[in-house]
Protein backbone atom coordinates (compact mmCIF):
# COMPACT_ATOMS: atom_id res chain seq x y z
CA UNK A 1 0.00 0.00 0.00
CA UNK A 2 1.77 3.51 -0.98
CA UNK A 3 1.79 5.84 1.42
CA UNK A 4 -1.11 7.76 0.17
CA UNK A 5 -3.17 5.07 0.67
CA UNK A 6 -2.23 4.97 3.85
CA UNK A 7 -3.58 8.63 4.68
CA UNK A 8 -6.80 8.00 3.23
CA UNK A 9 -7.13 5.45 5.92
CA UNK A 10 -7.20 7.89 8.44
CA UNK A 11 -9.28 10.92 8.95
CA UNK A 12 -7.69 14.34 8.60
CA UNK A 13 -9.19 17.49 10.32
CA UNK A 14 -10.39 20.22 7.79
CA UNK A 15 -9.18 23.66 8.70
CA UNK A 16 -12.25 25.18 10.53
CA UNK A 17 -13.71 28.33 9.16
CA UNK A 18 -11.99 31.08 10.98
CA UNK A 19 -8.80 30.02 10.38
CA UNK A 20 -9.75 29.86 6.66
CA UNK A 21 -10.61 33.55 6.92
CA UNK A 22 -7.62 34.51 9.29
CA UNK A 23 -5.51 33.08 6.70
CA UNK A 24 -6.83 35.09 3.92
CA UNK A 25 -6.47 38.32 6.01
CA UNK A 26 -3.07 37.41 6.55
CA UNK A 27 -2.77 36.95 2.91
CA UNK A 28 -3.40 40.76 2.52
CA UNK A 29 -0.07 43.92 2.21
CA UNK A 30 -1.89 45.95 5.08
CA UNK A 31 -3.89 43.46 7.42
CA UNK A 32 -6.83 45.45 9.12
CA UNK A 33 -6.28 45.49 13.09
CA UNK A 34 -9.92 45.63 13.20
CA UNK A 35 -11.20 42.80 11.00
CA UNK A 36 -8.69 40.62 12.81
CA UNK A 37 -10.11 41.40 16.13
CA UNK A 38 -13.65 41.32 14.84
CA UNK A 39 -12.71 37.93 13.36
CA UNK A 40 -11.73 36.42 16.65
CA UNK A 41 -14.97 38.52 18.41
CA UNK A 42 -17.16 36.61 16.11
CA UNK A 43 -16.75 33.09 17.50
CA UNK A 44 -17.59 33.72 21.61
CA UNK A 45 -15.56 30.48 22.14
CA UNK A 46 -12.80 31.37 20.31
CA UNK A 47 -12.09 35.43 21.55
CA UNK A 48 -12.72 33.57 25.04
CA UNK A 49 -9.81 30.90 24.44
CA UNK A 50 -7.83 33.34 23.05
CA UNK A 51 -8.47 35.78 26.17
CA UNK A 52 -7.03 32.95 28.57
CA UNK A 53 -4.32 32.24 26.26
CA UNK A 54 -2.87 36.17 26.01
CA UNK A 55 -3.11 36.35 30.06
CA UNK A 56 -0.64 33.40 30.64
CA UNK A 57 2.64 33.42 31.95
CA UNK A 58 4.00 32.32 28.92
CA UNK A 59 3.50 35.63 27.32
CA UNK A 60 4.49 38.16 29.86
CA UNK A 61 2.43 40.67 29.49
CA UNK A 62 2.08 43.49 32.03
CA UNK A 63 -1.28 43.54 33.65
CA UNK A 64 -3.93 42.01 32.83
CA UNK A 65 -5.71 42.22 29.16
CA UNK A 66 -9.37 42.98 29.16
CA UNK A 67 -10.75 42.89 25.58
CA UNK A 68 -9.41 41.33 22.16
CA UNK A 69 -8.22 44.21 20.36
CA UNK A 70 -6.06 45.09 23.55
CA UNK A 71 -4.39 41.77 22.83
CA UNK A 72 -4.26 41.97 19.09
CA UNK A 73 -2.53 45.70 19.99
CA UNK A 74 -0.14 44.21 22.56
CA UNK A 75 0.94 41.14 21.18
CA UNK A 76 0.86 42.63 17.59
CA UNK A 77 -0.40 40.56 14.63
CA UNK A 78 1.55 37.74 14.25
CA UNK A 79 1.23 36.40 17.71
CA UNK A 80 -2.18 36.99 18.50
CA UNK A 81 -2.54 35.02 14.76
CA UNK A 82 -0.74 31.92 16.41
CA UNK A 83 -2.92 31.94 19.96
CA UNK A 84 -5.67 32.30 17.48
CA UNK A 85 -4.40 28.75 14.92
CA UNK A 86 -3.78 26.86 18.46
CA UNK A 87 -6.95 27.66 19.62
CA UNK A 88 -8.86 26.17 16.10
CA UNK A 89 -6.32 23.25 15.95
CA UNK A 90 -7.29 21.89 19.43
CA UNK A 91 -10.81 22.70 18.42
CA UNK A 92 -11.08 19.72 16.16
CA UNK A 93 -9.96 17.32 18.32
CA UNK A 94 -11.63 15.92 21.59
CA UNK A 95 -10.83 17.29 24.59
CA UNK A 96 -8.94 14.38 26.25
CA UNK A 97 -6.75 14.28 29.25
CA UNK A 98 -4.45 12.03 26.96
CA UNK A 99 -3.77 14.71 24.60
CA UNK A 100 -2.83 18.08 27.47
CA UNK A 101 0.88 17.38 27.73
CA UNK A 102 0.92 17.27 23.50
CA UNK A 103 -1.50 20.63 23.62
CA UNK A 104 1.21 21.94 26.53
CA UNK A 105 4.11 20.98 24.80
CA UNK A 106 3.01 22.91 21.37
CA UNK A 107 2.41 26.30 23.37
CA UNK A 108 5.63 26.35 24.29
CA UNK A 109 7.55 25.13 21.40
CA UNK A 110 5.76 27.45 19.50
CA UNK A 111 6.37 30.57 21.47
CA UNK A 112 10.10 29.81 21.80
CA UNK A 113 10.78 29.22 17.87
CA UNK A 114 8.83 31.97 17.23
CA UNK A 115 10.65 34.31 19.57
CA UNK A 116 13.71 32.44 18.24
CA UNK A 117 13.14 33.09 14.56
CA UNK A 118 12.17 37.01 15.19
CA UNK A 119 15.63 37.34 17.03
CA UNK A 120 17.81 35.73 14.32
CA UNK A 121 15.72 37.76 11.63
CA UNK A 122 13.83 34.00 10.15
CA UNK A 123 10.58 33.09 9.08
CA UNK A 124 8.68 33.95 12.46
CA UNK A 125 4.83 32.52 11.22
CA UNK A 126 6.64 29.56 9.66
CA UNK A 127 8.86 29.07 12.88
CA UNK A 128 5.55 29.78 14.95
CA UNK A 129 3.33 27.35 12.80
CA UNK A 130 6.01 24.51 13.23
CA UNK A 131 6.24 24.28 16.71
CA UNK A 132 2.58 24.81 17.33
CA UNK A 133 1.94 21.86 14.35
CA UNK A 134 5.21 18.90 15.79
CA UNK A 135 2.99 16.82 17.60
CA UNK A 136 -0.40 17.00 16.23
CA UNK A 137 -0.06 13.98 13.91
CA UNK A 138 -0.70 12.31 17.82
CA UNK A 139 -3.48 14.16 18.08
CA UNK A 140 -4.97 12.80 14.52
CA UNK A 141 -4.00 9.38 15.52
CA UNK A 142 -5.81 9.46 18.80
CA UNK A 143 -9.12 11.10 17.64
CA UNK A 144 -8.79 8.03 14.94
CA UNK A 145 -7.89 5.37 17.20
CA UNK A 146 -8.30 5.93 20.85
CA UNK A 147 -8.80 2.24 22.01
CA UNK A 148 -5.16 0.94 20.51
CA UNK A 149 -3.49 3.97 20.07
CA UNK A 150 -3.72 5.55 23.74
CA UNK A 151 -1.61 2.43 25.20
CA UNK A 152 1.23 3.55 22.64
CA UNK A 153 1.21 6.97 23.60
CA UNK A 154 1.29 5.82 27.39
CA UNK A 155 4.41 3.41 26.75
CA UNK A 156 6.46 5.32 24.18
CA UNK A 157 9.17 5.77 25.71
CA UNK A 158 10.39 8.49 22.98
CA UNK A 159 8.74 9.62 19.94
CA UNK A 160 11.49 6.91 17.75
CA UNK A 161 9.72 4.45 19.81
CA UNK A 162 6.43 5.66 19.21
CA UNK A 163 6.97 6.40 15.37
CA UNK A 164 8.10 2.39 15.50
CA UNK A 165 4.75 0.92 16.85
CA UNK A 166 2.54 3.57 14.72
CA UNK A 167 4.52 2.26 11.43
CA UNK A 168 3.95 -1.51 12.95
CA UNK A 169 0.20 -0.56 13.99
CA UNK A 170 -0.73 1.89 10.83
CA UNK A 171 1.70 1.59 8.16
CA UNK A 172 2.54 5.40 8.89
CA UNK A 173 3.80 7.41 11.96
CA UNK A 174 2.81 10.91 13.25
CA UNK A 175 5.32 13.02 11.86
CA UNK A 176 4.07 11.68 8.21
CA UNK A 177 0.56 12.45 9.26
CA UNK A 178 1.39 15.87 10.83
CA UNK A 179 3.30 17.32 7.69
CA UNK A 180 0.06 16.26 5.69
CA UNK A 181 -1.94 17.64 7.76
CA UNK A 182 0.35 21.14 7.86
CA UNK A 183 0.40 20.94 4.13
CA UNK A 184 -3.95 20.89 4.15
CA UNK A 185 -4.53 23.53 6.25
CA UNK A 186 -1.68 25.68 4.34
CA UNK A 187 1.26 25.85 6.17
CA UNK A 188 4.41 27.08 4.33
CA UNK A 189 6.75 24.50 3.08
CA UNK A 190 9.28 25.06 5.70
CA UNK A 191 6.85 24.63 8.17
CA UNK A 192 5.58 21.02 6.90
CA UNK A 193 9.30 20.35 6.56
CA UNK A 194 10.01 21.00 10.07
CA UNK A 195 7.38 18.53 11.27
CA UNK A 196 8.04 15.98 8.67
CA UNK A 197 11.46 15.29 10.17
CA UNK A 198 11.63 16.47 13.75
CA UNK A 199 12.38 12.93 15.13
CA UNK A 200 14.92 12.50 13.00
CA UNK A 201 16.38 16.08 13.81
CA UNK A 202 15.64 15.51 17.37
CA UNK A 203 17.17 12.34 18.28
CA UNK A 204 19.59 12.03 15.55
CA UNK A 205 20.65 15.65 15.49
CA UNK A 206 20.71 14.96 11.38
CA UNK A 207 19.25 18.03 9.08
CA UNK A 208 16.97 16.98 6.38
CA UNK A 209 18.11 17.72 2.61
CA UNK A 210 15.29 19.28 1.88
CA UNK A 211 13.93 23.19 2.11
CA UNK A 212 13.12 24.91 5.58
CA UNK A 213 16.24 23.67 7.30
CA UNK A 214 16.39 26.93 9.33
CA UNK A 215 13.11 25.89 11.17
CA UNK A 216 14.27 22.60 11.45
CA UNK A 217 17.48 23.84 13.39
CA UNK A 218 15.02 26.07 16.06
CA UNK A 219 12.96 22.55 16.32
CA UNK A 220 15.70 20.88 17.37
CA UNK A 221 17.01 23.95 19.65
CA UNK A 222 13.76 24.16 21.24
CA UNK A 223 13.17 20.52 21.64
CA UNK A 224 16.41 20.81 23.36
CA UNK A 225 15.55 23.96 25.52
CA UNK A 226 12.63 22.05 26.86
CA UNK A 227 14.18 18.66 27.63
CA UNK A 228 17.71 18.67 27.84
CA UNK A 229 18.56 22.24 28.32
CA UNK A 230 22.52 21.28 29.37
CA UNK A 231 23.09 19.90 25.92
CA UNK A 232 21.70 23.30 23.98
CA UNK A 233 25.57 24.01 22.86
CA UNK A 234 26.05 20.60 21.71
CA UNK A 235 23.05 20.56 20.01
CA UNK A 236 23.60 24.13 18.40
CA UNK A 237 27.44 22.58 17.76
CA UNK A 238 25.40 19.76 15.49
CA UNK A 239 23.32 21.81 13.62
CA UNK A 240 24.16 24.80 12.77
CA UNK A 241 26.81 24.10 10.46
CA UNK A 242 24.00 21.96 8.64
CA UNK A 243 21.90 24.66 7.52
CA UNK A 244 25.01 27.29 7.22
CA UNK A 245 24.25 29.33 10.42
CA UNK A 246 26.08 31.05 12.33
CA UNK A 247 26.65 28.79 15.91
CA UNK A 248 27.41 31.59 18.24
CA UNK A 249 25.01 33.97 17.38
CA UNK A 250 22.22 30.92 17.12
CA UNK A 251 23.29 29.90 20.97
CA UNK A 252 23.31 33.32 22.46
CA UNK A 253 19.51 33.82 20.74
CA UNK A 254 18.50 30.61 21.82
CA UNK A 255 19.84 31.30 25.79
CA UNK A 256 18.41 34.81 25.63
CA UNK A 257 14.71 33.55 24.57
CA UNK A 258 14.43 30.53 27.05
CA UNK A 259 15.65 33.06 30.27
CA UNK A 260 12.76 35.47 29.04
CA UNK A 261 10.81 32.62 29.08
CA UNK A 262 11.71 31.27 31.84
CA UNK A 263 11.60 34.71 33.88
CA UNK A 264 7.53 34.94 32.59
CA UNK A 265 6.83 31.66 33.94
CA UNK A 266 8.75 31.85 37.26
CA UNK A 267 7.39 35.12 37.53
CA UNK A 268 3.87 33.82 37.69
Amino acid sequence: MDLDAKLLQVDIPTRPEALVKLALLLAENDVNLQSLSSLIESDMALAGAVMKAVNSSLYGLKGRVQTVQQAVTYMGIREISIVTYEIGLRSVFPAAPELQSVWERASVRSLLMGRLAHALSMDAWSAHTAGLFEECGKAIFFKHDKTRYQPMLASAANDTDLAAMEVQTYGISHDVLGAKMCENWGLSAAAVASVLHHVRVNTMRQLPRSAGRSVCVLSGLAHTMMNQPDELEEVTQALAPQAMLDQTLLLSGARKVKDKIDDAMAAA
